[in-house]
């Protein structure tokens, strides 16, 4: 493809690795004005994973981000041709998802709905229609299909030179054979990358590496927690019956995705459990070469392809072709700059929808080097997501084969993975095993999701096993007393001279308040947008200890790090793991801590924090909660939790799960990020004005008080449903009149009024107390009344829209 051969002393981006992800990434910094950018490919272009590819491109994901970075793919491949006069081999022909039982076909009827929510064509087709468009499938055992008309297919080595010679004709070069021996950094930042030939300064590096990611990243002391697997897919020579090209078919109950390939069959799986691979043992100089055929592991894949295909059976195989693909440990790729090193920009751990996601993956990296940040919001894929626990080959060779094998699993509510589990257990975990806790696994972190836990359940997308039990865990807080483990909590000690002014410019709330208070309050980005959302306790004059999410605790030390000045004297301390959390709510609770001692935590008032013992023990509570029940959250050292949470359980306090605490938060209207809130979405937007100091000067005033002078288009209202058998599950449409007002939030069954609530943005126009809306789940429009309060207040008992 014409790659240079004389490296530059300095660049200010390099890309490493030349496979759709980095030619997409060096295709769009030159576009957006980054012509000398340079990109390093260690072989050839397309080697290693991208030029094996089935090379699928289907838009819908499961969110709308995700969803725009694929219809962005879609018309960046449809037009590169006319741009650069080279031909990506763009073919539009459509999927059909296949449904072969009752519970398959509720997930691509919800699949269809979310698309009309996200503007994707797709629309629900009878078996016999679903024949027409693939005749040579067995449809004897089809109960509906969905066809989404605007998918396709690209040839991925033909993108790729498409790409480069965009990027090339804006002044951008590739340097092939090129290995990058090493990254050098200083203080934390990117300052060089280091090669056979030379070592050139740079200012940052895009990393998109494939395969070799997480060694590539160690170089610049980051974890990249992504770990290869072999993927498999069949070819046969030319089949009677295929003329032109065909729709893909998706075959997911068989673990199957099918097309036509060069007039005969490519047939591809996910299958259940799939085969890790150490990229040590494929070597430095794989590049082109295939993992051996495997009959044996493919064998169960290809009875079941006989059965969908029965032409199958005559025709005549060219190979069972095996390449690596890498795969990360919750199945989303990693999108964005790393946690530990500034200036490291990952786009890496496609789990095989490399090529689908790449066009708008490359362009969404590139505005994150040149800007400063993603497009849009991109929670799902940020790199800092993870804990230090999942950069462990022990734990990824484990994970990563069921994470290729639920590539086309039912996406049931509270389904979870069964490998690589305890990896981190909170402070009560073996308390909880005694009450036979139902957990999840949430970042690494097992959490109880339910008590009393009889077997193990029947997943649905109906009224779930659990329900009862959750319900009976809702009463505990409501009627008594309960327990709910917050341990998982990130905790980051702010400390110094400076941390009040600096907290002050970080945070939108006023944190000059003085020791004893708590403050709930957002860190906004420049344009407004929630970067986290977080309760800090003053502890002294210059100590604040800020509780964040579970997921957010490396962004957080991240974005607290990076914008420290130089003269702020401030120091962070990650305590995550050093306290232990333990909610106790509930019409009980005041007696409950009159009880063991704790009495003059009855004398705090709301939003407010204090020490005292239990058990002997120090603790420091707060006086606030998250479920619309009066109590406290105790923090206590993690040593002395078991001790603190048996004497508040012999005082007759329960536990409850986290799904008790979702339902009450969702009555409640309380917000969640990664829901309600991300960072696309500023405080003003969902109601969190109470929530923003105005006299402070903090990171993002000025976008706030721009938006001010504007009015916004739609807001977070609350919905209740009229029947009592709806299953919402959040992500749903809003419909008036058969069109879409907005979309639900979050979701759950509202055990304290008795029916199904969800929170929704919605337009504004409808937002009116007492309006009638419906609610798509799975095709099927639901009744409800939209409320401008929340569902359920503890003093107002049951807020009627």
């Amino acid at each position: 493809m014409g790659a240079e051969s004389i490296l530059p002393s300095h660049a200010p981006v390099v890309v490493i690795g030349g496979g759709v992800m980095g030619c997409s990434t060096l295709y769009h910094l030159a576009k957006f004005g980054v012509t000398d950018a340079i990109l390093l490919e260690r072989n050839q272009l397309t080697s290693g994973t991208t030029w094996h590819s089935a090379a699928q491109v289907r838009a819908l994901r499961s969110t709308q981000n995700l969803t725009d970075l694929i219809r962005y793919s879609i018309s960046l491949y449809s037009d590169l041709e006319q741009e650069t006069g080279q031909a990506t081999g763009w073919i539009n022909k459509g999927s059909l998802s296949i449904a072969c039982n009752p519970e398959r076909l509720v997930h691509v009827k919800r699949q269809q709905s979310l698309a009309n929510l996200f503007g994707v064509s797709a629309s629900s087709i009878s078996t016999s229609e679903a024949l027409e468009r693939w005749p040579l499938m067995n449809g004897d055992d089809v109960l509906g299909a969905v066809w989404s008309p605007d998918d396709g297919r690209v040839s991925p080595s033909d993108l790729c030179a498409a790409l480069v010679r965009g990027a090339k004709s804006r002044g951008a070069r590739i340097f092939e054979d090129i290995a990058v021996t090493g990254i050098v950094t200083e203080s934390g930042k990117i300052r060089a990358v280091e090669t056979p030939r030379g070592t050139i300064r740079c200012d940052a590096i895009a990393l998109c590496t494939g395969l070799w990611s997480r060694k590539a990243a160690a170089m610049a002391g980051v974890d990249v927690p992504v770990w290869p697997c072999e993927h498999f897919y069949l070819l046969t020579k030319p089949v009677d019956g295929i003329r032109g090209n065909l729709p893909t078919l998706s075959d997911h109950d068989s673990q199957l995705y099918i097309r036509d390939d060069s007039g005969g069959l490519l047939v591809g799986c996910f299958e259940p459990m799939g085969k890790p691979i150490d990229p040590d043992v494929l070597g430095e100089d794989f590049a082109f070469g295939l993992l051996d055929e495997d009959w044996e592991h493919f064998e169960p894949m290809l009875e079941n392809a006989l059965h969908r295909l029965p032409v199958l059976e005559s025709a005549e195989i060219r190979m069972l072709l095996n390449g690596p693909e890498s795969f990360t440990p919750d199945g989303s790729f990693l999108l964005g700059e790393s946690a530990e090193t500034r200036g490291l920009f990952l786009g890496c751990g496609m789990n095989s929808v490399g090529v689908a996601t790449g066009g708008g993956a490359g362009m969404a990296l590139a505005r994150n080097i040149v800007d400063g940040h993603l497009p849009f919001d991109m929670f799902e894929a940020d790199p800092k997501r993870y804990p230090g626990c999942w950069n462990n080959i022990r734990h990824l060779s484990a994970r990563v084969p069921e994470v290729l094998g639920k590539h086309y699993e039912i996406t049931f509510p509270g389904r979870q993975m069964t490998t690589a589990r305890d990896l981190v257990k909170l402070p009560l975990h073996d308390q909880w095993l005694e009450q036979r806790a139902h957990f999840g696994q949430f970042y690494g972190y097992e959490r109880p999701l339910y008590f009393d836990k009889t077997r193990e359940p029947v997943l649905t997308f109906d009224k779930p096993d659990w329900f009862e039990q959750v319900g009976e865990e809702v009463r505990r807080p409501h009627e008594a007393a309960a327990l709910f483990d917050q341990s998982s909590f990130g905790k980051i000690r702010v400390s110094g001279s400076d941390a009040e002014t600096y907290l002050d410019r970080i945070c939108a709330n006023n944190m000059a308040r003085p020791a004893g208070c708590a403050i709930y309050t957002s860190m906004l980005n420049q344009r407004g947008g929630i970067e986290s959302d977080l309760t800090a306790l003053r502890l002294s004059e210059d100590s604040y200890r800020l509780y964040v999410g579970t997921s957010a605790i490396k962004r957080d030390l991240a974005w607290l790090e990076c914008h420290l000045l130089p003269h702020e004297r401030v120091r962070f301390e990650n305590e995550s793991e050093d306290y232990a959390v333990i909610g106790l709510m509930g019409p009980q609770a005041s007696a409950i801590v009159e009880r063991v001692g704790a009495s003059e935590l009855n004398e705090l008032s709301y939003f407010r924090h204090g020490e005292t013992e239990i058990a002997g023990l120090p603790v420091r509570a707060v006086r606030l909660s998250y479920v619309g029940e009066a109590g406290w959250e105790i923090t206590c050292r993690a040593a002395d939790a078991v001790a603190v949470y048996r004497a508040l359980a012999q005082q007759g306090a329960r536990p409850a799960g986290l799904l008790a605490q979702t339902s009450m938060r969702i009555e409640k209207r309380f917000l969640a990020y990664g829901h309600e809130l991300d960072t696309d979405i500023n405080p003003l937007q969902v109601g969190l004005g109470f929530a923003v100091a105005w006299e402070s000067d903090f990171i993002g005033r000025d976008a706030l008080l721009a938006f001010k002078e504007k009015k916004s288009t739609k807001q977070v209202v609350t919905i209740l449903f009229r029947k009592d058998s709806a299953v919402p599950l959040g992500n749903e449409p809003v419909l008036i009149d058969d069109r879409i007002v907005g979309k639900t939030t979050s979701a759950a069954f509202g055990y304290r009024v008795g029916k199904p609530v969800a929170l929704a943005f919605v337009d504004n126009a409808v937002a009116i107390k007492g309006a009638d809306v419906s609610i798509d789940i799975a095709g099927r429009q639901w009744r409800g009344s939209i409320s401008t309060r929340a569902a359920f207040d503890p003093d107002a008992k049951l807020m009627r829209p």
